[in-house]
């Protein structure tokens, strides 16, 4: 890390741990009131972000997992989360009524994984061609 001190590279590896400001300026030893501001000017520095940017690639590559694991995953999670249910009365009995598993993680599954893709409603717009991901026609070259 070029002009980077021993204090802002202890800040930068809390950071990239936490992604907590105050808790970084903190781990890292300054004995500064205001932690949060100290914080903001840390990740205003442009060496910094440079080098938190760096740090965080190099632990995503050392991980190795590949694309297609990672969206097969958010689609599973996804397909799990929306499927229907019936609802159960408080014996155990069916009540007659559907609801989906769990909404909110199906959701935010979704969310993730077009994020990850970078699909946006504008893209898809433009494009006027649906776009359909399931786990049986995910192609890894297309990631």
């Amino acid at each position: 890390m070029k002009n980077i001190t021993p204090q802002q590279k202890i800040f930068i590896q809390e950071y990239v741990k936490t992604l907590d400001g105050s808790l970084s300026v903190e781990k890292a030893g300054y004995k500064i009131k205001d932690k949060a501001g100290f914080a903001r000017r840390l990740l205003a520095n442009p060496k910094i972000i440079k080098e938190i940017k760096n740090e965080m690639d190099f632990q995503i590559k050392s991980l190795r997992i590949q694309k297609g694991y990672v969206v097969k995953k958010l689609l599973q999670i996804a397909e799990f989360s929306l499927e229907v249910e019936d609802i159960l009365d408080k014996d155990g009995n069916y009540t007659g009524k559907k609801k989906l598993r769990d909404t909110s993680a199906g959701l935010k599954a979704l969310e993730s994984l077009a994020k990850y893709l970078d699909i946006s409603s504008k893209q898809d717009l433009e494009s006027n061609l649906p776009r359909i991901i399931t786990i049986e026609n995910l192609d890894e070259d297309k990631i």
